[in-house]
């Protein structure tokens, strides 16, 4: 069945690294794939997103601390995130958008950064 499995989410303190993975299991003909985050409180927004032909989209606020990655052979993303500031605390989403199946969404996974 497709879905989309997000791991990689901890308690890290702030300035400290976390790698998060998304992998898209039996999901075809993806176009692009990104990373969401949904603080306490707050709307859900764009953290960062990649397309398929390589053309990557950070949000202002972790432009330079952030870098995404895709294998496209493993239907695989990665968000490094450094440098991490108690305002990247988030649940953070996975988002798998095909070109005619319609989008997938991960159920998250939490990140807390703390000062």
């Amino acid at each position: 069945q497709a879905h989309v499995e997000e791991s990689g989410g901890e308690s890290v303190q702030a300035g400290g690294s976390l790698r998060l993975s998304c992998a898209a299991h039996d999901i075809f003909s993806i176009h692009v794939m990104g990373w969401h985050r949904q603080a306490p409180g707050k709307e859900r927004e764009l953290v960062a997103r990649i397309s398929g032909g390589g053309s990557i989209e950070y949000a202002d606020s972790v432009k330079g601390r952030f870098t995404l990655s895709r294998d496209d052979v493993e239907n695989t993303m990665y968000l490094q995130m450094n440098s991490l500031k108690p305002e990247d605390t988030a649940v953070y989403y996975c988002r798998v958008m095909t070109w005619s199946r319609g989008d997938y969404w991960g159920q998250g996974t939490q990140v807390t950064v703390s000062s």
